[in-house]
């Protein structure tokens, strides 16, 4: 009977995966809601983010979770080489106790991420190894439990204090958090081994459990939505936990085993969290419907702008979790980043990872405050704008205020000077139109020529010493590309 059962499950997921060969991305969901449809627009405004992935891995520096699934062995070795599973899932769940970042001041991270222009944080709540940093009342797997060494200081939810401190900077915040949870049993079923990051017990066959899992989740949100102050974003990670008929070709990709169907109720969890937190912008990551308010393509930049709502995530560094060596970008690139991904009509969500004591790298403060001190001059370019075709012309970008104004920021490389000469086309400035370049109060000779405009910048102002870019405001256009 579960032969007949699993060869007909494998027979409809076929017929998924064929169908979505055919459309790999299912159309955006508008929402409906109108105070989420006016928090959408106003979170268009902020462009720059921060996200913070941090937990009890940060001891030992290595990979957020993922070292404990065992379908991704090749990316994240365990430490030492060698160690049998279950050692090594016992030692790393100990590291809860040991947890104890008493350098914890998250103060600091908020003046810097203000100071960097930052307007909005993401932060972890629960990561899908199940750790909690904040005081959950559904496990004593969280920061908060007696036997954790952190546990005694007056700071221990730590997610509450997080979102205090950046709320106080003038930040809005979101909360992060994973629909699985590889720590419940509810979810990874220690009568089973864990195949790959899916549950690993048949849900349709030990249904109790999984409704658990469902109420476990349900709780956990409403805990978050209820006693950590005004959160503006829930941000779901996870996102092979989802109804079977919404499996793409992506997700598909995800399991080593086949495919169950994962679904904790979203509708039921939305509908509670606004109750809560009215407009709140819900993220339910890759899983496209109508809990995915905007989509979130990770570590890349899309080629062109988007029809819908999205945001790129990406690090810093080389990892979302600490890592006592991590590289980071240059500041150069993270505002050509940030340029390029406003240009067409996206906002930057930026990774910074603590380490084990609560502090980050010098390096990501370094690297916040070079990107503050373009922002300062430059940040009237990027916030509140949308995209304006042709978005991109050579070295030059293009966004647009509400009011119709235009602007056209050039792109410097490193050590690149402001050049006497700076030309574009797709944009025409209307007659008796002013440019000028973003701090400077000068205004800027210009003139269409037949490869488009060309704009003249005085010596005075290439001595000036600008970096990564210059903005240069257009008063009102004559013509937009269509």
């Amino acid at each position: 009977m579960m032969r007949k059962l699993w060869m007909a499950l494998g027979g409809a997921l076929m017929g998924i995966s064929a169908a979505y060969a055919q459309q790999e991305e299912p159309p955006y969901v508008p929402e409906t809601d109108k105070a989420v449809v006016q928090q959408l627009e106003a979170w268009q405004d902020w462009k720059f983010g921060i996200i913070m992935h941090w937990g009890p891995y940060s001891q030992w520096g290595v990979v957020e979770s993922w070292s404990i699934c065992p379908e991704d062995e090749d990316w994240t070795q365990r430490k030492p080489a060698g160690i049998p599973y279950y050692d090594y899932l016992k030692k790393y769940e100990a590291l809860g106790k040991s947890f104890n970042p008493t350098r914890f001041n998250p103060e600091k991270w908020a003046k810097a991420a203000r100071d960097a222009g930052m307007k909005y944080v993401v932060f972890t709540t629960k990561h899908h190894d199940g750790y909690c940093m904040f005081d959950t009342r559904q496990t004593d797997y969280r920061v908060t439990a007696p036997d954790v060494a952190f546990s005694k200081n007056p700071r221990a939810n730590i997610a509450k204090e997080v979102f205090a401190a950046f709320r106080k900077e003038g930040i809005h915040a979101g909360a992060y958090f994973s629909k699985p949870d590889w720590h419940s049993q509810d979810y990874w079923w220690d009568y089973f081994p864990p195949k790959d990051r899916n549950v690993n017990y048949d849900v349709q066959k030990y249904a109790d459990r999984w409704n658990r899992f469902k109420q476990y989740t349900y709780n956990q949100i409403e805990e978050l939505m209820t006693g950590y102050g005004k959160l503006e974003v829930l941000w779901l990670d996870g996102g092979w936990v989802r109804p079977l008929k919404q499996q793409t070709k992506e997700s598909l990709s995800w399991s080593k085993t086949l495919p169950q169907d994962q679904d904790i109720d979203m509708g039921k969890i939305a509908a509670m969290a606004r109750s809560h937190q009215p407009g709140l912008i819900v993220v339910d990551r890759s899983v496209h419907g109508p809990y995915e308010n905007y989509r979130t393509p990770e570590q890349q930049i899309p080629d062109k702008p988007l029809s819908y709502p999205w945001e790129t995530c990406m690090t810093m560094g080389g990892s979302w979790s600490y890592a006592p060596d991590d590289k980071y970008k240059p500041v150069n690139t993270l505002i050509h980043n940030l340029v390029d991904i406003v240009a067409k009509g996206g906002n930057y969500l930026l990774n910074v990872a603590p380490g084990p004591d609560g502090e980050l790298h010098d390096a990501a403060y370094t690297t916040m405050k070079g990107m503050g001190d373009w922002m300062r001059i430059n940040g009237e370019a990027i916030y509140g704008t949308r995209a304006v075709a042709p978005y991109k012309d050579g070295k030059v970008c293009f966004t647009r205020k509400k009011d119709g104004s235009v602007y056209a920021i050039r792109l410097l490389d490193e050590k690149e000077s402001v050049p006497a000469v700076i030309t574009f086309k797709g944009i025409t400035p209307a007659k008796g139109a002013q440019l000028k370049i973003l701090g400077i109060s000068q205004s800027l000779v210009w003139k269409t020529t037949n490869d488009g405009v060309e704009v003249k910048v005085p010596e005075s102002i290439i001595n000036k010493g600008f970096q990564h870019a210059v903005s240069i405001r257009i008063s009102n256009v004559e013509k937009l590309l269509k």
